[in-house]
């Protein structure tokens, strides 16, 4: 790796960890019915476990209410089993057709267990941003070390990648914000 692409690449892990920050936030429970809730649960579909996204479509068509349409009928029951194994605190109902999953509200209680478990995530987020830095930072040191660099080009990309490391943080921290926001909200 040349040392061009050393600030890209930091900019690249930065940007993985945000958006991993924001598939967990999707699936996170709220008062109201949302598809990423359930669309990454792991159903037993002709023996190897699939997310249901991928063997099903999935609906809100009310505010407590999801509604899961299988493309294979026959796979209604291993969709039941799947919800039921993923532990959502929700009792999935089968007419034949499609599976319905009725969203229970939150008691206070569960909505704070669940914004302290936004912050875990906001916080493991955070530390995955810094460890990107101090892995972009010693690669710029050895490039200036092995002479490839002047120390003004270092001293410039080192401040480049903090600055990506202030966005990035700042994106983390609105992100929580927001979710605890809907959290909260009955």
């Amino acid at each position: 790796m040349d040392y061009k692409n050393a600030v890209k690449e930091s900019r690249e892990r930065m940007k993985k960890g945000i958006e991993l920050l924001q598939s967990q936030y999707h699936g996170m429970r709220t008062g109201r019915a949302n598809p990423g809730l359930v669309e990454d649960v792991r159903v037993d579909y002709y023996g190897s476990l699939t997310p249901l996204k991928q063997i099903a479509a999935i609906s809100a068509p009310e505010a407590n209410l999801l509604v899961v349409k299988p493309f294979d009928p026959s796979s209604l029951g291993a969709i039941e089993k799947g919800i039921q194994k993923a532990d959502l605190g929700i009792q999935p109902s089968n007419d034949g057709k499609v599976v319905r999953l009725v969203i229970p509200p939150l008691s206070e209680d569960r909505r704070k267990q669940l914004v302290h478990h936004a912050k875990q995530l906001a916080e493991e987020a955070r530390v995955a941003i810094r460890n990107v830095r101090r892995d972009g930072n010693k690669k710029i040191e050895q490039f200036e070390k092995d002479s490839e660099i002047s120390e003004d080009v270092m001293e410039s990309m080192k401040k480049e990648i903090q600055n990506l490391t202030d966005e990035h943080t700042r994106k983390v921290d609105e992100m929580f914000e927001k979710k605890s926001t809907e959290l909260m909200q009955f």
